[in-house]
């Protein structure tokens, strides 16, 4: 399993979306799993990767938090939740996503 968490330069998310990626990773079993962080350079890098702001985790090159309305963008990226609105992955979904992609590739 391949985890990345894409930032822009300099994003005040991101250390605390490390730590909650981390603990989602913990909690649902794989912590021998690491990841990596990206900076996330220009549009073009954006583009390519499904970038839709910073912080942005990929699980398997696929945001689980990806909305078909939202475009790539150099941008700060808020997150949704019962609990409101945030500038980190809710850890319910993302503990979600981890699991559901483990159970994907497990044999």
């Amino acid at each position: 399993m391949e985890v990345q968490l894409l930032v822009v330069e300099d994003c005040p998310n991101e250390a605390p979306a490390a730590v909650v990626l981390r603990r989602a990773l913990d909690e649902v079993g794989l912590s021998t799993v690491r990841f990596t962080i990206r900076v996330v350079t220009g549009q073009t890098e954006a583009e390519q990767l499904g970038f839709l702001g910073s912080p942005s985790v990929l699980i398997d090159g696929q945001d689980p938090f990806a909305e078909p309305h939202h475009r790539p963008a150099m941008a700060c990226r808020l997150y949704r939740d019962d609990a409101g609105v945030s500038g980190v992955p809710p850890i319910r979904p993302l503990r979600q996503a981890l699991k559901r992609a483990a159970d994907a590739t497990a044999p």
